[in-house]
């Protein structure tokens, strides 16, 4: 019994070790750092992009929206000043192509459109430029896919971070009440 106690003891004793140090985390590249970097190589591709269209197109003077997008005016109207607030319903026509101009939805495919500026879905990119255009005015814009339908698409015709453009031509601004200012 004696040797049964002293073996355990000594085993007690054997299995006690002291405090295993910790080791130091080490820091891994996380999947978000990862699509950042992603993005900002798709922005920077897509920028080149628009410049390449922009420079073999000297036929138009585009303009840099502060939304990040790139248009020129095909049609302009300097009867107005004013331009579609929140709230108003504007009635419009726009037409999708790719880069290269392949046509993605002719204008006949979105038909005419009513939009109640600001307070339904559109792509981001539309969604800032119609407040750009005054009515009865036409203009192409080019949209990086981030401001277009994302690494998503439409889950139709437009793939995943495809850059698009679009003619867009306000027909008619219907101010709403709170907005009337001219």
């Amino acid at each position: 019994m004696k040797k049964l106690l002293l073996i355990l003891l000594v085993f007690e004793l054997a299995s006690c070790g002291g405090p295993e140090p910790r080791r130091p985390v080490k820091k891994r590249t996380t999947t978000i750092n990862t699509s950042i970097e992603r993005s900002k190589k798709l922005l920077a591709l897509e920028e080149r992009m628009i410049n390449e269209i922009i420079k073999r197109d000297s036929i138009n003077e585009y303009t840099h929206s502060n939304t990040g997008v790139w248009y020129h005016y095909i049609k302009k109207n300097d009867k107005t000043a004013y331009t579609p607030q929140p709230n108003d319903l504007v009635t419009m026509t726009y037409n999708v192509m790719g880069f290269n101009n392949d046509t993605i939805y002719t204008q006949d495919e979105i038909g005419v459109f009513n939009y109640k500026v600001d307070k339904q879905e559109l792509f981001p990119g539309l969604r800032n430029s119609v407040k750009l255009l005054k009515e009865k005015e036409t203009a192409t814009f080019l949209f990086p896919s981030s401001l277009a339908y994302g690494y998503h698409g439409d889950n139709n015709k437009i793939g995943v971070n495809v850059p698009i453009k679009a003619t867009v031509t306000l027909l008619e601004i219907k101010k709403q009440q709170d907005s009337i200012q001219n």
